[in-house]
This record gives structure tokens, sequence and C-alpha cells, in this order.
């Protein structure tokens, strides 16, 4: 079973831009929270990730942090097996 994946980020972000092709290419799906189009998800983001930078990533409700993370995450084969892959 795949992971729950969340990102909280802007529509025109170049970082959140380079979350989103990461997961793409795995194929993985997720819930995506654009902020700049639906204000009030930024105060949710700061409540669940203590952060104001976007991106912002969670998988299964766990904040993994920004974009930089997910590929850190990715080269050391970590990202796959909180995916579930």
């Amino acid at each position: 079973m795949t992971a729950q994946v969340e990102i909280y980020g802007t529509s025109y972000c170049r970082h959140c831009l380079a979350a989103r092709a990461l997961l793409d290419s795995k194929q993985i799906e997720y819930t995506e929270y654009l902020i700049d189009l639906m204000p009030l998800e930024r105060a949710e983001m700061l409540r669940r990730c203590g952060r104001k930078k976007v991106p912002q990533i969670l998988i299964d409700s766990v904040p993994i942090g920004g974009d930089e993370d997910l590929m850190a995450l990715n080269i050391t084969g970590e990202l796959d097996r909180l995916l579930g892959l």
C-alpha cells in the first residue's frame, strides 16, 4: 500500500514544481493545497508543518520538509521506503 502524500505549495513556485515532478515520475498520487489559491490553507500548513516556506510535504501526515528534503530522501532510497514502493 502506498503512502498518503500531501503538498502545501503555490501554483508558480519552482521548488513546488520540482517536488511535484519527482512524485509524478514515481507515479505517486498526492493531495495538493495551493496556498496562493486557497489562502486559508497557509495557517493549516503552519500548524501542521511548523514552517512558512513552500513547498511543505507530508507523508502519512508526517512533515518531511521541502523539495530539497524530498530529493535527499530520494537519493538515499529512503523516499521509496516511506512511500511504500
